[in-house]
């Protein structure tokens, strides 16, 4: 069943615009770190308490049913997760990991 665009009203918009932006700003930093094995200038407090929020974002949506905060949460969960796990990673965990995601990386 196709979605009917001219049914959806200001606030669904907006919301789908900001689920799509806060879940696909992860990946950028996510693809960085799989190139370079970098994680060295990422701050481990602000990825422990972003993957925390994500969580309970994620909670949230589950106890209220709302499958949009969950979707669009548990995308952000994910990516947040794999950079924060990348971060706390010891260097060759780390470069399983990256060759496992992109065997042709330069630091493989």
């Amino acid at each position: 069943m196709p979605i009917d665009i001219a049914a959806i009203d200001i606030p669904t918009a907006i919301g789908f615009a900001a689920a799509i932006c806060s879940t696909t700003s992860f990946a950028p930093q996510a693809w960085k770190i799989i190139k370079t094995r970098q994680t060295a200038d990422l701050s481990l407090p602000m990825y422990v308490i972003t993957v925390l929020g994500f969580a309970l974002w994620l909670g949230y949506g589950a106890i209220l049913g709302q499958w949009p905060l969950m979707l669009s949460n548990g995308l952000c969960f994910l990516l947040s997760g794999f950079i924060l796990v990348m971060k706390l990673a010891p260097r060759r965990m780390k470069n399983r990991i990256a060759d496992a995601v992109d065997p042709e990386a330069p630091g493989s």
